[in-house]
This record gives structure tokens, sequence and C-alpha cells, in this order.
């Protein structure tokens, strides 16, 4: 539901909002200033061990580069050679079904 301002209350809180200074206060309850402590000792504490993450990072060794041997690319290629060969055999058993089951379906369209 929408509240609808008159004129007179739209009028006095814009003169509300521009008196703000030094003697203006405002309340917040101590348990929101906890739970703002507390979330800030999060944001500070975590960016501190990310800090020391990176650092930490820095003074690792890099790794060194991966070679592929001879014998590791010939294991592979044969390995990916094998497997489209055993697709290709499933291709040729799932087509050998497939004439089958029309076959079937044909004799019992007779």
């Amino acid at each position: 539901m929408a509240y609808v301002f008159g004129r007179c209350e739209l009028r006095n809180l814009l003169i509300m909002s521009k008196e703000l200074n030094e003697d203006t206060s405002f309340s917040i309850s101590i348990k929101t200033l906890m739970g703002i402590g507390a979330g800030m000792a999060a944001v500070i504490s975590a960016w501190f061990v990310l800090q020391a993450d990176i650092e930490e990072a820095k003074k690792l060794p890099v790794p060194p580069d991966p070679e592929i041997t001879r014998m590791e690319f010939d294991m592979k290629d044969k390995l990916v050679r094998q497997t489209i060969m055993s697709t290709q055999e499933d291709v040729t058993e799932i087509k050998q079904d497939i004439k089958r089951i029309e076959e079937k379906i044909d004799d019992l369209r007779k």
C-alpha cells in the first residue's frame, strides 16, 4: 500500500532534511555498534590473511613447464584411436539392432 504525502507533510520533510548541523543527533544501539565492529574486524582479518597468502605464494618456486614426451603422446594418441574404433563398433551394433527392430515391426504389420 503506497502512502501519499500531503503538501504540508512533504514540505515539512524537506525542511527537516535541510536542518542537519552539529546539534543534530541520532541514536544507535550498542548491539548495532558491536555488529558493525565485528563485521569490520572480520573484513580486516580476511585482508591480512589474504596479503599473507599472496606473500607466501610469491616465495614459492615457479613450477616447471610441463613437457610431453613422445611416449606419452603416443599413448594418448593410441587411446584416442581405440576410443574412436570402439565407438564405431558401437554404432555398427546399434545399426544392426535398428534393422532387426524394423524387421520385427514389419512382421507385426503383416
